[in-house]
């Protein structure tokens, strides 16, 4: 199998302090946690942002400054950057953050149920969004909610708005959306192409199945605080580095290496940013 390659979602739009105190908020915070989450075998840190009060914001100058200070603390480890932000906002909103010079951002190929609400990502969107990453040279990530959020990412691929090497990210177990199981995740996995990679997401309780599954299948692994905030049942993760370590222990019981981020960069055939 190829080495694993392991995702940090270290913050999200969602989590809360109520919640769990460990999630990070100010720049400073998500770039520590970001590095390290990288010490403990990422090698790519999804990011979304916040404002000063710890609301999901897509301004794209706190995006440069977390950005910078992640290529300060850790300059070898992938960064990807949301353009999902937060369910409601609009689209010229959302993509800011591929203006903080990012190697990698989230392309979701679909709209779907999040909980109470819909998360619209129609294909004209879907579309402008594609083509505005194309300007920039960002690799994108296609995020599938569904089964047809593959075939919508295949579409624009047929359409030539997205060239190279294709990954998808599947995730699995929102509220309303496709369940976590292994069932879906193979159809899903069934329904790419065999020369693009894969990583999954697991929800909350899902995460660790899933990513067992993955990690077995030959696939990649998503964790981090955006996803689930617990390390065990009951039993709260006090950093996105406890929930990397966890997947790196899994993967070596089975005797998968985790790849590191310029492997990961082969893999992905993704070209190193020079800054």
């Amino acid at each position: 199998m190829e080495k694993l390659i392991i995702t940090a979602a270290v913050c999200g739009a969602e989590v809360t302090r109520k919640q769990t105190p460990y999630i990070p908020i100010t720049p400073q915070e998500i770039a520590e946690e970001a590095c390290l989450a990288r010490k403990a075998g990422a090698s790519i840190v999804h990011i979304h942002v916040r404002d000063e009060n710890g609301k999901p914001t897509q301004n794209v100058d706190v995006f440069r400054k977390v950005v910078k200070l992640i290529r300060e603390k850790c300059p070898d480890v992938i960064i990807q950057v949301s353009t999902g932000g937060a369910v409601g906002m609009k689209p010229e909103e959302r993509l800011q953050s591929i203006y903080s010079k990012p190697e990698m951002a989230t392309l979701d190929v679909g709209t779907t149920n999040f909980g109470d609400d819909i998360f619209v990502n129609d294909l004209p969107l879907i579309r402008l969004f594609a083509k505005k990453m194309d300007e920039e040279g960002i690799m994108p990530e296609f995020e599938c909610f569904e089964v047809g959020h593959v075939h919508n990412a295949l579409k624009i691929v047929k359409e030539g708005l997205i060239k190279g090497h294709l990954h998808f990210d599947f995730v699995l177990g929102v509220p309303g959306a496709c369940p976590a199981d292994v069932r879906n995740l193979v159809r899903m996995v069934d329904s790419i192409p065999p020369s693009a990679t894969w990583t999954v997401a697991g929800v909350g309780r899902y995460e660790f199945l899933m990513a067992a599954h993955a990690i077995a299948m030959g696939g990649h692994v998503r964790v981090g605080l955006e996803d689930n905030i617990y390390l065990s049942k009951g039993v709260l993760a006090k950093s996105n580095a406890q929930l990397v370590e966890k997947v790196v222990r899994i993967a070596s019981e089975i005797g998968r290496e985790v790849a590191k981020p310029d492997e990961a960069r082969k893999i992905l055939g993704l070209n190193k940013v020079v800054q």
